[in-house]
């Protein structure tokens, strides 16, 4: 893709800058924004002169996660298969992606940053926030789903924190998500992307090829410790709870409407 339409790709020195670009919609998630999220990938990592990546929003908000109206209008009604698929490619897989990405990334989040959004930021190798995000996947409490396709929550804020966002589908604080660890810093929202470039360079002074080495031996601590196993387990597990009649019945309802009602009763930690 030359252009996008629903990213911004922008490069200032060795730091490449992918952004959430529908802020009319709270910058969620469609197909075609992801598409070109993987698609702008690549050519971050194609790109010499890219050290670093950040992913962003535009606007008000990180993301708030899936574009459920988009889901609801075209994907309602998909066969297992058809599902399976689809959530294979560009929910895993393209999560993986920034997991497994050959460079350093950077989340910087503003606003909100729930569900799908929070796969991605926490994909990433550092999440800077600013003082007013917020974080959180209320699917098992709006959508009777076993979490987002991909459960990293464990993995980045501990089993009983996850547990608790999880199961109460409360939002956190960009306070708390700096406190457990998951975010590595909070500054005030007029500095946030001044301070993740500055981050971005600071890291691109090191050597790309130690970089590179570098990141996939902590990935592969954690994958040692059963990281990839578990999200791939939890990957058909969440396949499963698609087949539902709970979910079956929110659905026939609404699924945009089910979940923001439930950003509207979720509490903050």
């Amino acid at each position: 893709m030359s252009s996008y339409s629903d990213i911004l790709y922008d490069v200032t020195g060795p730091v490449a800058r992918i952004a959430h670009n529908r802020p009319q919609r709270r910058n969620a998630e469609s197909r075609n924004l992801l598409d070109e999220l993987s698609d702008a990938l690549d050519r971050a990592v194609a790109d010499p002169a890219v050290r670093v990546v950040v992913i962003a929003g535009e606007g008000d908000h990180f993301s708030a996660g899936h574009d459920l109206k988009e889901a609801q209008e075209s994907r309602a009604h998909f066969t297992v298969e058809e599902r399976w698929a689809y959530e294979e490619q560009r929910y895993y897989g393209y999560a993986l992606k920034i997991w497994d990405l050959p460079k350093p990334t950077i989340a910087a989040v503003q606003g909100a940053c729930v569900a799908g959004a929070f796969m991605v930021a926490n994909m990433c190798d550092l999440v800077v926030a600013s003082d007013d995000a917020f974080f959180g996947d209320p699917v098992a409490q709006t959508l009777a789903c076993a979490a987002v396709e991909v459960l990293i929550h464990p993995w980045v804020m501990g089993t009983r924190r996850a547990k608790e966002m999880l199961f109460t589908g409360e939002r956190m604080s960009a306070a708390e998500a700096y406190r457990i660890g998951m975010v590595n810093r909070v500054v005030p929202r007029a500095d946030l992307e001044a301070e993740v470039q500055a981050l971005g360079e600071k890291i691109a002074t090191a050597q790309p090829f130690a970089l590179k080495i570098l990141k996939r031996s902590l990935n592969r601590t954690l994958d040692m410790q059963g990281l990839r196993t578990s999200l791939e387990a939890h990957f058909d597990t969440h396949q499963l709870s698609h087949m539902t009649e709970e979910f079956k019945a929110i659905r026939d309802k609404g699924l945009s409407a089910a979940i923001q009602k439930g950003g509207r009763e979720g509490g903050h930690r």
